[in-house]
């Protein structure tokens, strides 16, 4: 059971694809809600949150649970990416700061405050904090980017291998 959960958790990882077959079993809102994770060069890091019925609200404009909850999905999917198929990431404070209306598709553009690699590769469990700008994206030519909301994720993470020595997995 361990080595099939091992490779799912690294299978998730590997693209989009595998992402969303995992999400669409253990994530549900989170496959319906269509988001999709981008990562641009080694550092850069996105998601874009389709303006689709499903994230609106009644005022047709993005939901604001759709984007808090988003958030977490973001920036857990990238911590998770990082830290890989070993590591059990669980988000341990969320701070979002709404500034305007969504009224087009969300981009999450994610950014570390601290090193994950270096976290990683000490082998201990850790916090991180990572910060993420969420803009409305450009739907017109010349148009000026409106950023939509701030927020500020902490996630704990923990390695397999200790949570098995203290007996948590089995």
């Amino acid at each position: 059971m361990e080595r099939a959960e091992a490779f799912v958790s690294r299978l998730s990882t590997r693209n989009n694809f595998w992402h969303r077959v995992c999400s669409m079993i253990w994530l549900p809102y989170a496959f319906h809600s269509g988001i999709k994770m981008k990562r641009l060069d080694a550092k850069t890091f996105q998601a874009v949150l389709p303006f689709r019925r499903f994230n609106r609200n009644w005022y047709n404009a993005m939901a604001g649970a759709a984007l808090l909850g988003n958030s977490e999905i973001a920036g857990g999917s990238y911590v998770f990416g990082i830290c890989g198929g070993d590591y059990t990431v669980v988000c341990k404070h969320l701070e979002y700061q709404f500034l305007r209306p969504c009224l087009g598709p969300a981009v999450y553009r994610i950014t570390p405050r601290d090193d994950i690699e270096a976290l990683v590769q000490s082998g201990e469990e850790f916090n991180t904090t990572i910060d993420m700008e969420i803009v409305q994206a450009i739907t017109k030519p010349g148009s000026k980017e409106r950023r939509v909301g701030r927020c500020q994720a902490t996630f704990h993470v923990t390695p397999k291998s200790q949570q098995r020595s203290k007996g948590r997995l089995k």
